[in-house]
């Protein structure tokens, strides 16, 4: 499809000109239905520090079992995100996968599959190679678009499938993550793969910080010149609801600081004709964060038009003790799980189909 594109000049004019007259724009985007995405990050597979790289399998890192895939299945579920280390599948730049840990994943990806789960890939490296930031010279931004192009070649056009770039970059600029994503996109593509690609920005892909000033601009501005020569893709943002957005606080105090980030995030969704896709929210069992994961979730889902879904943050077997875990306990639902089933019942009225870009 051909999509109405700005230039980051056409977007600081624009948008000055908007806030000027206190209206909205809308460029126009053929769209087609489909099931929107409601799932759980399902971790393990990312597990292990930073000398545990590669690590040992079943010692430092572990997929998801089927049990988890089924569980999920069976709660209404019908998407994962599944995080795991770049290194450990290609251990060194511009070379080839490591059978092992390529198998590993595989079989994860095959069992979620088996269970009706769409599965998103998902590097999670915070845009780094063995900690080097994409686009320093250790690590030139060719790297993510070999290593993509790669991946995409195993599961071309599969629509189960989905190619989420990268977790959260950080510690690099818009400007070069649009290079970097670029490439990689193109990589993809010319693999003949028209997968839906999920493509972050950068400062964690926080709602929070969408139109946060950087060297170069903001996402805000730079990530409105993201180029698919499928136009099969969504921006994917993460939003916590804890004092500092990050994710690690037990308590949810700026719920509705969070419903506001994601609230002016969609108006620039929808002011230049995007999706967008909630990679990751979540919290612990303090009543404030049930609320407001209820909030979020509400949210996201009454706008179909704009936002293809959610997977909340997370699942897994190894999580133990941890507040944000949805993992059951003794076969006993969290009360997270317990907060969104309502959500993910196929007759509930928020639950619908989605408008995604037209391949």
């Amino acid at each position: 499809m051909i999509r109405s594109r700005l230039t980051t000049q056409a977007f600081l004019a624009t948008a000055s000109t908007l806030a000027a007259l206190g209206g909205t724009m809308t460029t126009v985007s053929p769209v087609q239905a489909e099931t929107c995405l409601y799932g759980a990050n399902v971790s393990g597979g990312e597990f292990g520090k930073a000398e545990d790289k590669p690590g040992t399998y079943g010692v430092t890192h572990q997929f998801p079992s089927a049990a988890t895939y089924e569980y999920l299945a069976s709660k209404g579920m019908n998407a994962v995100r599944l995080p795991f280390q770049w290194e450990r599948i290609q251990p060194e730049l511009f070379g080839p996968f490591e059978p092992e840990e390529l198998g590993h994943l595989t079989k994860s990806i095959a069992e979620a599959r088996a269970n009706g789960l769409t599965v998103i890939l998902n590097p999670h490296n915070y845009g780094k190679y063995y900690g080097r930031a994409i686009g320093s010279r250790d690590v030139p931004v060719d790297a993510l678009a070999d290593f993509w192009g790669r991946l995409a070649s195993l599961y071309p056009g599969k629509t189960d499938i989905v190619f989420g770039l990268m977790n959260e970059p950080v510690d690099l600029t818009a400007r070069t993550w649009l290079d970097a994503s670029n490439r990689a996109i193109r990589a993809i593509r010319d693999t003949g793969a028209d997968n839906l690609v999920l493509v972050p920005g950068t400062i964690w892909t926080g709602s929070s910080h969408w139109f946060d000033q950087q060297d170069g601009g903001s996402n805000a501005e730079v990530m409105l010149a993201v180029t698919d020569p499928a136009e099969n893709f969504a921006i994917e943002v993460h939003q916590y609801l804890d004092a500092d957005f990050s994710g690690t606080g037990t308590s949810c105090s700026r719920t509705a600081d969070a419903l506001a980030a994601l609230k002016r995030f969609s108006g620039w969704l929808e002011t230049f004709g995007y999706k967008g896709f909630l990679g990751e929210f979540g919290g612990s069992q303090n009543r404030s964060c049930l609320d407001g994961v209820k909030e979020i979730a509400t949210f996201i889902n009454r706008r179909p038009d704009i936002w293809i879904g959610w997977t909340i943050w997370a699942a897994g077997e190894w999580w133990g003790a941890y507040p944000y875990s949805i993992q059951p306990e003794d076969g006993i639902d969290r009360p997270q799980m317990a907060t969104l089933i309502p959500f993910l019942e196929s007759d509930h009225s928020s639950r619908r189909d989605c408008q995604y870009p037209e391949r």
